[in-house]
């Protein structure tokens, strides 16, 4: 049961470097609600959620994310652009100089955890700098009893303040945002930036590097929900592809929509206590679940408001990566506690912008650890009038800005559950059909839903020639026919009725597959290499 009053322990920060702050220790999330809304840091939305606005950063900033090199994680980090190396003495000298910045202040203080699984469990304790950011971390951890915390000794601790500008020259950051983790410390710091997902990514990031190093269990940045037979399905996907979105179903129970670990024991546990979802074009006949979900004690980032409260949820006149956080109690179908068993089916879900891949598709264990390894989707160049060229957009494992560890590290784990379990992976192609972005349209939402419910439901059985027809492309299996789905919908060549701009697309977004994969080959194996596009485009 989550904490619903403010407990009356009461905490000293001294011993973080925090002096003499007015400490508010685990405020209900009404009181933290008020307090941004007298501080003149939110207002009330007319669904009673906190809308807030996160400054001059409405997303993560990755050329501003670090981890420490130091004797934990030399030489098991996979060091470049994605994970930034930071001195241990700079990060030292940088903590000391946020936490001077929070002393003498009113500063909020919450003790919470992670992961679902009381295997897994990590302890952390959250100091945030505003009210609304610590809020936040109601919403997203997992939320200890009253008896827990009486006894409660953090594992990790996340230091927060937005309002903190570091000086790059002297403190070695690249500007004055900066998110930090310390392996050895087990400290997240975070600065300059009031973007909440840096709080939630800080902690998803470490558990990528602690779960496969110390607990044999594979980290992955996808959503998941169980069936009444208990089979757990699996939603991998980068941003704006529908993860969230495909894994609230009204006939299945939601594990968690975003991160989660796969445990030795073949369970499937969510490490968070909430969600964080899109809301851009959000409307309640399309995610009812989601639009109900927003009420007293989510929180808005960056939407606008009209004048009596009302959100305007295609305004994306601050930014297009407008998002809630909200607890997960406030999803009615959910499963209690967040552990799944047996997985059944996983799904690879891509916004294909190219317009060229197949709705849905069944993919062989290879191509399952070729598809892992190289996670596309694809961006949208711009809205300008006329056609977008769309831009290829391949992230290792479906998060490799949270991946510490190299991406053949995550893959190889997943290749072994999938041989292990005999689980199916299926291909998802919610992006565009009958063209690319600019002369096609989005995959329909309804039909979607049907391609997947007809996985689950077991009408989409293993391959054979007479239900499904290989792309001559991709070699994926696609199938033939599916309920609910127009047989024409399922073949994307079809869709284009231009044979010929079809297959120089198609080509064209292969040999990106390949050209992106040549930096994992020496890491892969024959078989995965296999997996991809056998066809190049001359």
């Amino acid at each position: 049961m989550a904490n619903n009053t403010q407990t009356t322990k009461s905490i000293s920060l001294d011993d973080y470097g925090i002096k003499n702050a007015e400490v508010h220790y685990q405020l209900h999330p009404d009181r933290l609600h008020d307090i941004a809304i007298a501080e003149g840091q939110g207002v009330e939305a007319s669904s009673g959620a906190l809308a807030i606005n996160t400054g001059e950063f409405t997303g993560r900033s990755p050329q501003d994310r670090f981890i420490v090199k130091d004797e934990v994680t030399k030489d098991r980090v996979w060091w470049g652009n994605i994970n930034i190396a930071f001195d241990p003495d700079d990060f030292q000298k940088l903590y000391d100089k946020v936490t001077d910045y929070l002393s003498g202040k009113e500063v909020f203080v919450r003790d919470s955890y992670a992961c679902a699984d009381e295997n897994y469990k990590l302890n952390i304790r959250v100091i945030t700098e505003y009210a609304w950011s610590n809020q936040f971390a109601y919403n997203m951890f997992l939320r200890p009893t009253e008896k827990e915390l009486e006894n409660f000794t953090p594992e990790w601790t996340i230091v927060n303040a937005p309002g903190f500008m570091a000086d790059p020259e002297v403190d070695k950051t690249r500007q004055h945002n900066f998110a930090i983790l310390d392996f050895t410390r087990k400290i997240a710091l975070i600065g300059g930036t009031g973007y909440t997902g840096e709080i939630k990514k800080g902690i998803f990031s470490a558990l990528n590097f602690i779960l496969p190093v110390f607990k044999n269990t594979l980290p992955m940045h996808c959503s998941a929900n169980v069936g009444k037979d208990n089979d757990t399905a699996i939603f991998f996907g980068l941003s704006g592809t529908g993860k969230t979105t495909l894994s609230a179903d009204p006939n299945r129970r939601l594990i968690g929509d975003d991160e989660h670990g796969w445990t030795k024991e073949n369970t499937v546990f969510n490490f968070e206590g909430g969600c964080y979802a899109k809301v851009i074009n959000l409307c309640e006949e399309n995610e009812p679940d989601i639009f109900k979900a927003i009420k007293k004690g989510a929180i808005l980032e960056n939407v606008i408001l009209d004048a009596h409260g009302q959100v305007d949820f295609d305004d994306v006149s601050i930014t297009q990566n407008t998002r809630v956080s909200y607890p997960l109690d406030h999803i009615e179908n959910t499963l209690v506690p967040s552990i799944g068993e047996n997985p059944k089916n996983i799904f690879f879900l891509t916004a294909d912008a190219f317009g060229v891949l197949p709705p849905i598709s069944k993919l062989t264990p290879s191509q399952a650890a070729y598809h892992f390894i190289s996670g596309y989707t694809a961006k949208v160049a711009g809205t300008e009038a006329g056609v977008v060229e769309p831009v290829p957009n391949f992230s290792a494992c479906f998060g490799a800005p949270f991946m510490p560890l190299h991406p053949a590290k995550y893959a190889e784990m997943l290749s072994n559950k999938i041989q292990e379990t005999g689980v199916n992976v299926w291909l998802v192609n919610t992006g565009w059909t009958g063209g690319p972005y600019g002369v096609g349209t989005r995959m329909k939402l309804k039909y979607t839903r049907a391609m997947i419910n007809a996985v689950l439901n077991g009408d989409l059985k293993d391959y054979t020639y007479e239900d499904y027809h290989i792309h001559s492309v991709f070699g994926v299996a696609q199938p033939r026919s599916c309920p609910g789905v127009p047989t024409e919908v399922l073949s994307p060549r079809t869709t284009w009725n231009d044979d010929e701009a079809y297959y120089t697309t198609a080509f064209k977004l292969s040999n990106a597959f390949r050209e992106n994969f040549k930096k994992f080959e020496s890491f892969s194996s024959e078989e995965i290499r296999r997996g991809g596009p056998q066809r190049y485009a001359f």
